[in-house]
């Protein structure tokens, strides 16, 4: 249903209305209400019937009135117009409209004469321009259009007067012309031009023929110089009324000489600095938006260096009635309810406030006694449905009015919720959510909010619920999002309605474009990672400068980054990504600079020109974005080295200029180069050629030193000068040199095209003093530096004396000599040499051959360490100096001996005979004894599973034994094994093995019989019959190949650890110890892995001590055939290690069968 509403005004023209007279008058008046009003004018204060006038009409369903002036006069419509719109609820009435058309009048035509004034003095040009309706904007231009200078010494008014605080010769001129323009209209008025002549005093007395001649007449000083004046406003003192809310203009204009400058303060407080303004060159004081505080008085000062003068304005505010709350607002009411229409309003005077009810004064209208009017306040009690109207309240005093229509409509309405059903509104996670719930009803609804379940009212924090019904929620979160459903209630009934609400998380830029610095040419990348909600489509933009990027082929836009391929200068900028959704942006920029290396320098120019300097200058080229951090400056000598560039010299980036010191006898050419953090510009273009004269060299050769090639010459060598260390022709070099301590005199030679002399038939290493001098054609170089040298090196005549040896422990001696005469050295002492050697061990009597180590002590020493030596042997020495040239005589051959030392591992160790509780070791004596044995020590201790070990035994062993049955251990048991030999010096590294004794017969019972399964037996049957046709093999191939030593075979072996079996030569495995321990011939491997004593056909017990079959002369174990075997590594004290033979196989075999 269509609901009742009194007209309200909602367009109309303004209360002062200026119309071009060349258009047609268009006089606003619209308005709404239902049904809809119906409109009529009044023109003057009575009623203006427009079907009378053909010239008029009015705009359908609309109060708007259009007249056509194409056939009347615009002043036969000037006057006053008001609109009224009407409907069966009541009467809205429009502003009094006064209509009036813009004037632009011409100026009156007058001749103006021309103005002739004496330099100095003052001058107002006057305009005066006529009255147009609205007033004129005047400016002040000459013939070409162009404005006039204007300065603190000439201005224009605020009336378009010019005033000039003194006039200058240069203000002489034929075309001073004031223009008014008509802003309305858009026209422009222009006054006669005027002229100015400013003569001095003696021409202005001269005849005024002078005034159309071109002669000198500006000879004479000008007027006297003065105080200032106020040429406008007149008198101390002036009055100004302002209406508030408007601009308030203050001038002052001064005259005087020199030229005075204004300044401006108020009297009776501060001036408003934010409304504030001055114009015209401190001559004009504005301020806007004026309020009743801006009333007082202001003061203008004038000042020059002769005085000063003072001006006060007082100035009044007034004020055109203004709202102080706004202007009443229409009323809604319910039949029986109460209500208020309130017009408060405020100006200077106070203004008087008159009621009207549906455009008929208040008094005149019928009684009412639901209503009461109280000043500026109408109060309706109890009001009843049909006291529906329109009330006017006018507020008016001397300077304007005001006039508000406001509206009481009494209606009985359900409640209506007129936002759309099930709107979504979508919002960015933090922001506000704002829910909108508008209704209609009268009595006015009351709004609640209900969530998802509707089981409580939503009131209180996070919700806000406005007067209007809209609910707020001031930071959403994603558990906001849902159904929402607002219910308007009201004694008439009951709406509801419902919306719902999406959180949606906010858009972030990750990662940012960071600045970037390039070099042109090469690539840059700028990333912009995003993170937004997943069901907002998002859009990403790149902006270059705040402007779209350009339409270019090297840029590349990707989801995530934008490239740019082959930058160029014209690409640096700030460059934005923006990441746009339909609820949220983010954006982040970042600057591009593009480097390159610097432009060339240019202008190269040579002064200051001297024999042995130059200045010279250039102009940097452009830097391209990083600064020039040098430059450097580069020379050719076309003389000499034609076609190099050699480097000069360097300067800081900032000059433009240095002083280049010369060689002579040089045709130099220059250049420049630029440097900046990208690199070195392209070299300049070369400057002239400049030409140093020749002169005597100015530096002799260096680098001169003495040696002799001979034991009979001495060899004289020196660094040549270069062709621009020359300083002229003819370069050749004096040669001189005489023996050191004789004082004898110099002998001299010349040499050229030559780098070195040889002096024969010298003493053998003699000191020498020698002198090397440049000459050229032009004289020589300064006195030679005297530089030393010897003559040749013969070999040393002696050895060193009182050699004899220290022992300081089993592996380290110290030998001492007493030095060598320098006189017996002939030649430089380079230093000493040992020559040592291994005699035998003390324990064995055949000599053991061992190739002279060689220890080198370098300078002058006296004594050396001989490190690294076998204990308990015997050690031959000798002492030896050597030179330059090479080594003296031996010192006679010294001996010494080495204590004992601890020995080394034993060199194996096998368990035997494992049984229930007992077990046999078997092992052989240590390799290296470095003494006599004393005994071993046997550690042992049981493992369990989880390798963790149990008490350790210890058991001593005498030094015969070369094995032990260990009883009553624990069946089933692993056990560790640990084996050390003795000497008197202490106990050896260990050699370890693990053991297993045999397990219960009751435990074995309990498993299975791995011997008596059929699989296993056929297994074992086939493996020995590939073993026997292996052997087979072997030995046909072997027969075949023929017999060789086995000295050949044992060299063509190059690990000197265990071979892995090979086909060919059918060799299971072998030991080889060093070059002096090889295996014996003809021995044999027992199955249990161990040799046997009795078992050598060719042992070396028969050249050896005792039984000690296992050792050679000097002590060290020779090796065995045999599985297993300690290795080289076991003196050092590593454990011993299986080695992969297939005997090893055959003995796990044949102890599982």
């Amino acid at each position: 249903p269509i609901m009742p509403q009194p007209p309200t005004l909602t367009h109309q023209s303004p209360k002062d209305y200026i119309i071009d007279p060349r258009e047609n008058i268009i006089i606003h008046c619209e308005a709404k209400g239902k049904p809809h009003p119906s409109f009529s004018w009044t023109r003057n204060g009575t009623h203006f019937d427009i079907d009378q006038d053909p010239n008029v009409n009015m705009r359908p369903h609309s109060g708007t009135m259009v007249v056509d002036i194409s056939r009347e006069k615009v002043e036969h419509y000037e006057g006053v117009y008001q609109c009224t719109a009407r409907n069966k609820h009541g009467t809205a009435v429009s502003n009094n409209i006064v209509v009036r058309q813009s004037r632009s009048p011409l100026w009156s035509k007058e001749r103006i004469k021309p103005i002739v004034v004496q330099e100095g003095v003052s001058l107002v040009l006057p305009c005066r321009p006529p009255a147009g309706l609205p007033p004129p904007i005047i400016f002040w231009m000459d013939n070409n259009f162009q404005r006039l200078p204007q300065s603190s010494r000439v201005s224009q008014s605020l009336n378009g007067d010019l005033y000039f605080s003194n006039v200058l010769r240069e203000d002489s001129r034929n075309d001073y012309i004031c223009y008014a323009r008509f802003p309305h209209t858009q026209t422009i008025q222009q006054k006669q031009p005027i002229t100015v002549k400013v003569l001095n005093l003696d021409a202005i007395n001269d005849t005024m023929a002078a005034f159309y001649n071109d002669t000198d007449l500006f000879s004479e000083d000008p007027v006297d110089e003065r105080r200032p004046t106020f040429l406008t406003p007149s008198g101390p003192s002036s009055s100004k009324m302002v209406l508030r809310g408007q601009v308030l203009e203050m001038e002052c204009i001064a005259e005087g000489l020199p030229t005075p400058e204004i300044s401006w303060t108020k009297i009776s407080g501060d001036l408003p600095a934010k409304r504030t303004a001055f114009l015209h060159y401190q001559k004009t004081l504005r301020i806007v938006n004026v309020s009743e505080s801006d009333a007082g008085d202001y003061r203008c000062t004038a000042r020059n260096r002769h005085g000063f003068v003072h001006h006060t304005i007082h100035v009044t505010v007034k004020a055109a009635p203004y709202w102080i709350s706004g202007a009443p607002k229409n009323l809604v009411l319910a039949p029986g309810e109460n209500g208020v229409l309130t017009c408060r309003a405020s100006g200077t005077p106070k203004p008087s406030i008159t009621w009207a009810m549906n455009g008929i004064p208040i008094e005149n209208s019928p009684k009412d006694f639901s209503r009461k009017v109280e000043d500026d306040t109408v109060i309706f009690t109890d009001v009843q449905v049909g006291s529906s109207a329109v009330y006017q309240c006018n507020v008016s005093n001397d300077y304007g009015y005001l006039l508000s229509n406001a509206f009481v409509n009494v209606l009985s309405e359900p409640p209506r919720v007129l936002t759309p059903a099930h709107k979504v509104y979508q919002v960015i996670r933090n922001h506000q959510a704002l829910i909108d719930c508008t209704s209609f009803g009268s009595p006015i609804p009351k709004i609640t909010w209900f969530k998802d379940s509707r089981a409580s009212t939503l009131d209180g924090d996070p919700y806000i619920l406005h007067d209007n019904g809209t609910l707020e929620i001031h930071v959403a979160q994603m558990h906001n999002s849902g159904k929402y459903t607002c219910v308007a209630r009201n004694t008439l009934g009951i709406s509801e309605n419902h919306v719902y609400l999406e959180v949606k998380e906010p858009t972030r830029i990750l990662k940012q474009p960071e600045y970037k610095i390039v070099q042109r040419g090469r690539s840059v990348v700028f990333e912009c990672k995003v993170k937004h909600d997943p069901s907002l489509i998002p859009t990403m933009t790149w902006l270059k400068d705040d402007g779209e990027l350009p339409d270019d082929e090297r840029l590349i836009v990707d989801s995530d980054s934008l490239t740019i391929t082959d930058v160029t200068e014209n690409d640096a900028g700030v460059y934005t990504c923006i990441m746009n959704t339909t609820l949220d942006h983010d954006s982040a920029s970042a600057e591009l600079t593009v480097v390159e290396q610097p432009d060339p320098p240019t202008d190269l120019e040579l002064t200051d020109q001297k024999k042995r300097s130059v200045q010279i200058t250039w102009t940097p080229g452009d830097e391209h974005n990083s600064p020039i951090q040098k430059f450097l400056i580069q020379y050719e000598d076309s003389l000499h080295h034609r076609g190099h560039w050699h480097n000069l010299t360097e300067v800081p980036g900032t000059k433009t200029t240095a002083h280049l010191k010369l060689s002579p006898y040089a045709q130099y050419t220059f250049r420049v180069m630029a440097l900046n953090a990208v690199g070195y510009s392209r070299p300049s273009f070369p400057s002239r050629v400049y030409k140093t004269e020749p002169a005597a060299p100015d530096e002799n050769p260096t680098g001169v030193q003495g040696f002799g090639t001979e034991h009979n010459n001495l060899v004289i060598s020196w660094k040549p000068l270069s062709g621009l260390q020359s300083n002229g022709p003819g370069l050749h070099y004096r040669v001189m040199w005489r023996q050191k301590f004789l004082d004898s005199e110099w002998t001299s030679v010349t040499v050229a095209n030559n780098s070195k002399f040889v002096v024969s038939g010298t003493p053998t290493f003699v000191p020498y003093e020698l002198k090397v001098q440049a000459v050229n054609d032009y004289g020589a170089g300064p006195e030679p530096v005297i530089a030393h040298g010897y003559s040749g090196e013969d070999l040393p005549v002696a050895a060193p004396e009182n050699v004899q040896a220290m022992i300081l422990n089993s592996t380290l001696a110290e030998v001492h000599w007493d030095p060598v005469p320098a006189k017996l050295i002939r030649g430089h002492l380079k230093g000493y040499k040992v020559y040592y050697w291994r005699e035998r061990s003390l324990h064995k009597h055949n000599p053991h051959h061992v190739e002279k180590q060689i220890l080198t002590f370098s300078g002058n020493h006296t004594r050396g360490m001989l490190p690294g030596l076998h204990a308990f042997s015997l050690y031959s020495f000798n002492v030896r100096v050597y030179n330059g040239k090479g080594e003296g005589p031996a010192s006679p051959t010294q001996k010494f001996e080495t204590p004992e030392g601890v020995p080394s591992a034993p060199s194996s160790l096998v368990i035997t005979n494992s049984n229930l509780d007992s077990l046999t070791l078997e092992w052989n004596p240590p390799h290296d004894r470095n003494g006599r044995l004393t005994g071993y020590t046997l550690k042992y201790q049981p493992v369990n599973n989880s390798n963790e070990l149990g008490p350790v035994e210890e058991l001593a062993l005498p030094a015969n034994e070369t094995s032990v049955t260990l009883l009553n251990l624990k069946y089933s048991t692993r056990y560790k094994f640990y084996l050390n030999a003795k000497t008197v010096r202490g106990a050896g590294p260990a050699i370890s093995q693990e053991a297993v004794t045999i397990m219960d017969e009751a435990v074995a019972s309990r498993q299975v019989d791995i011997a008596t399964q059929g699989w296993f037996i056929g297994l074992m049957c086939a493996i020995a019959l590939l073993i026997l046709i292996l052997l087979i093999i072997c030995f046909i191939q072997r027969n075949k190949g023929g017999k060789y030593p086995v000295k050949e075979k044992e060299d063509a072996h190059t690990d000197p650890e265990f071979q892995p079996m090979k086909e060919e030569d059918c060799t299971f495995g072998e030991y080889s110890d060093n070059e002096d321990h090889k295996p014996l011939k003809g021995s044999r491997t027992p199955s249990n892995g161990t040799v046997k004593r009795d078992d050598s056909d060719d042992s070396l017990v028969d050249y050896g001590e005792g039984g000690d079959g296992q050792f050679n002369e000097d002590g060290s174990f020779i090796g065995q055939y045999s599985g297993k075997s300690a290795s080289r590594d076991t003196a050092e004290g590593h454990e011993s290690s299986e080695a992969p033979s297939p005997i090893n196989a055959m003995n796990s075999l044949n102890s599982f069968v």
